[in-house]
């Protein structure tokens, strides 16, 4: 039998692309056929309603995480901190956007400014200090959350700044803003990752950084812009979430959503040992968990029995991406065809 031949990198990145993809497709198919108004948009003053824009509005949060987190996870790192620097980055907005003498650009600078060098924080322990990814950004994870309640005074900050609301619940050609933000910053990262050096240079360093050295690939300044992004990425979404509520909750803004952002970025094929990096994916990942969890909501299905069909439809995606399992599926399906 002749060896098998290598997959291409574009056949790659399409067998990666296509279980996450079939899953949506299978769970929206699913929805139009047994649930509801689900399918239904409405334009109305100028704007577009409906389930499915929910999804894509609510879904936007994960999306900007989970297009920061890929670019660690292909580093061979974890981001466990971007939940708190959600936190710190819209407290620092929030505080600011109602002080009389601060600008709004300045606010919005300052709080993103914050959030990058919150992420680049985590880059310098982990490429400079040597920690273990997991342990430097569960600092921050607990520091950063500690230090937007100390810059709240423990307190939920509100605001009447309609430019700040606007971000998280106002609206472009119709669309909800931030999914015009999530999709400005997709095409930011995948022109970074796809027509510039940076893209090479992270899952070089993720795939092999002892080759990649002796590439002449420096892979702690990689490392460091990889977490540094996760954080802009993350205060990003601090700024959405906190426009959609028109508040800055220290404690619970932002809360566990970097699970949901791990798990869309495993679920879009990036490998969490690093190496090639699939930013598409990571949204149909966010994409597909938002549904999911819009689907358990409209089945009436308890929040407290939800994470379990949630957790199901995320493991066989999973496996189906692996290609152990693949494999032995086809060895099973093969001894079915032949049995007689």
């Amino acid at each position: 039998m002749p060896p098998e031949r290598p997959l291409s990198a574009a056949h790659a990145w399409s067998m990666h692309l296509w279980w996450p993809a079939l899953a949506l497709a299978l769970l929206l198919a699913f929805n139009f056929a047994f649930t509801p108004g689900f399918a239904q948009v409405e334009l109305r003053d100028g704007r577009f309603y409906g389930v499915l824009i929910d999804i894509l509005n609510h879904g936007a949060k994960v999306m900007l995480l989970a297009l920061g987190m890929t670019l660690v996870i292909a580093t061979g790192g974890v981001d466990l901190s971007v939940g708190a620097v959600m936190a710190l980055g819209a407290a620092v907005a929030a505080v600011l956007v109602n002080h009389p003498d601060v600008p709004f650009s300045a606010a919005i600078a300052v709080a993103l400014g914050v959030a990058l060098l919150a992420g680049a924080w985590n880059g310098v322990l982990v490429a400079w200090l040597n920690m273990q990814p997991i342990v430097a950004t569960l600092i921050l994870m607990v520091a950063g959350r500690g230090i937007a309640q100390l810059i709240t005074d423990g307190q939920i900050v509100t605001f009447t700044d309609a430019r700040l609301s606007w971000l998280g619940s106002g609206a472009i050609v119709g669309l909800p803003a931030p999914i015009v933000l999530v999709a400005g910053a997709w095409a930011c990262l995948a022109t970074l990752a796809r027509l510039t050096a940076l893209g090479l240079f992270v899952e070089a360093v993720g795939d092999n950084p002892r080759a990649a050295r002796c590439a002449g690939i420096g892979p702690r300044p990689v490392r460091l812009a990889a977490y540094a992004l996760c954080g802009l990425c993350a205060g990003a979404a601090g700024l959405v979430a906190a426009g959609n509520i028109r508040c800055a909750d220290a404690n619970n803004l932002g809360l566990t959503l970097e699970l949901d952002a791990i798990m869309a970025v495993v679920i879009g094929g990036t490998a969490l040992t690093g190496g090639r990096l699939h930013l598409g994916g990571s949204l149909i990942g966010a994409a597909l968990i938002q549904t999911l969890t819009t689907t358990m909501y409209m089945r009436n299905v308890s929040a407290d029995v939800a994470t379990v069909p949630k957790a199901l439809v995320i493991l066989a995606v999973a496996l189906l991406q692996s290609p152990v399992m693949r494999a032995r599926l086809r060895r099973i399906v093969a001894g079915a065809r032949t049995a007689p």
